[in-house]
Formats: structure tokens, sequence, C-alpha cells
């Protein structure tokens, strides 16, 4: 694995450079879906401020999972380069492209519905970094021909493991496929808003927790990581989001 390129007396971290190339791929694929919807926006930004919330959120979520161990060391740890939660980050981008779109006067389900595909091609480019870094992403050792061990990692290890990062960069890639031909099916046809946005939760939830099967993280709720329990979490709010959003949808559709 390679953590840091070094580039002359330049250290570069190799996390930080496909979490930049996610932000830029996510940005590219909103501009994208906004353009075929005739919403008139300005992805970039967007992208630039929730993806800075969202690594914020990342953060400060993967910390207070510890409390005691971080206010032990606060200033060391909140600045460590390892140290990332999914869910946290998730909360902080969500929140944070949902004050954009009330300042920028959008539709709300239509805007999350657009945000989708574009935060699944983003989350599965930025999890190559994971890979890359070896940042301790990746699964329980195995005897699988694809096994792969890190000892250059962040988090070394020699041991044959599942990588799980390339697991969810496949998965995470067909969901974005799967939505984006969705909002493509929207375009042309009348769709009940907020419809992608729901299957983005109920996907990538369902996703999430069968990765967590296999990875290292410790069980602290019911037997499942935390990971699992915010994976079960979203899948519920899509499959009720979901539901009431088709309810009131055919509801209001002539017969």
């Amino acid at each position: 694995m390679i953590p840091y390129l070094q580039l002359g007396p330049l250290s570069i971290p190799t996390f930080g450079l496909m979490v930049a190339l996610a932000l830029l791929t996510a940005a590219f694929v909103l501009q994208k879906d906004f353009d075929r919807r005739g919403i008139k926006a300005d992805a970039s930004w967007m992208i630039t401020i929730a993806g800075l919330t969202g690594l914020l959120g990342a953060k400060l979520y993967h910390l207070l999972q510890s409390p005691a161990e971080f206010f032990a060391d606060p200033t060391n740890l909140f600045f460590s380069r390892v140290g990332f939660a999914w869910f946290g980050g998730f909360l902080g981008g969500f929140s944070a492209m949902i004050v954009l779109a009330r300042r920028a006067n959008l539709p709300l389900l239509e805007f999350l519905d657009a945000c989708s595909p574009a935060a699944a091609f983003g989350y599965a480019i930025g999890r190559i970094g994971c890979l890359l870094s070896g940042d301790g992403d990746y699964g329980r050792p195995t005897s699988l021909p694809w096994g792969m061990s890190f000892p250059n990692g962040i988090v070394p290890t020699l041991a044959l493991v599942h990588p799980t990062p390339i697991y969810e960069f496949l998965a995470w890639c067909a969901i974005g496929g799967f939505l984006w031909r969705m909002g493509a099916k929207a375009s042309r046809e009348r769709r009940a808003k907020g419809e992608i946005f729901c299957l983005y939760l109920i996907l990538t939830g369902l996703a999430r927790f069968l990765v967590e099967i296999i990875r290292i993280n410790p069980r602290t709720f019911l037997g499942m990581s935390n990971a699992q329990a915010a994976s079960v979490l979203s899948f519920l709010a899509g499959i009720i989001l979901y539901w009431r959003i088709k309810s009131q949808f055919r509801a209001s559709t002539p017969r």
C-alpha cells in the first residue's frame, strides 16, 4: 500500500488525494444531474461545503465513540490522519446539503434525489483512499485468493485480510449507477419526488451492514458494530420514508 506519496520534501497522503478526487467526482455527477433536471445551482460549491462538513462530522463521530480516550489527548487525535466514521460523515454532509438547498430555495426532495448518485460515487472513490493508506478499514483474516495484507499501512497487518474497501467501492459504484438510471427514468416520466433518495438510504444501509459482518470493528450494540446499528437506522428510515412518499404520490395521482 502507499499511505504517502513523496514529491521531493513533500509527503502527500494518498487518502487526502482520493478524498479530493471523490469530491470532484461527486460535484461532476451532481452538476450533470442538476442540468438534466433543470435545477439552477452550483454543484461544485455545494459539494465543497458538504464535503468539508462531512469530514468534520466523520472525525467528530469517530472521536466521540470513545470520549475518555478523546479528552485525554484531544488535539493529537482530532488532527490525526486516521479515524473517520461513515455515519458521522453522512450526517455532517447531509445536514450541510439541507441547509444549502433551503438557502437556494430548491425543491428539497428532488434535490436529495439528485444528490444520491453523486454521494454514492463519491463514497466509492473515497474508499480507495482507505485501501491505499491501509488505515484499518480492512476486514477479518481470510484464505480467499484475493486476500490482501497491509504491511506498510497506517494501521499495518501482515495477515491476509478481506479488502473491504474494494468490496465497498464495487457496491457503491453499482448503487450509484442504479440510482443514476432511476434519475434518467424520473426525467422522462412522472415519478414520486424523493424516491431515489429513499433507495439510496435503503441500498447503502444494506450494503454497509453486510460489509460490516467481515470488518474488524468492535461489536457494541446488540452484537452489532456502531456502523451496523447506523446502517439499520438508514435502512428503516429509507423504508418508512419510501412508503410515505409513494402513498402520498398515489393519492395525488389522478385515476
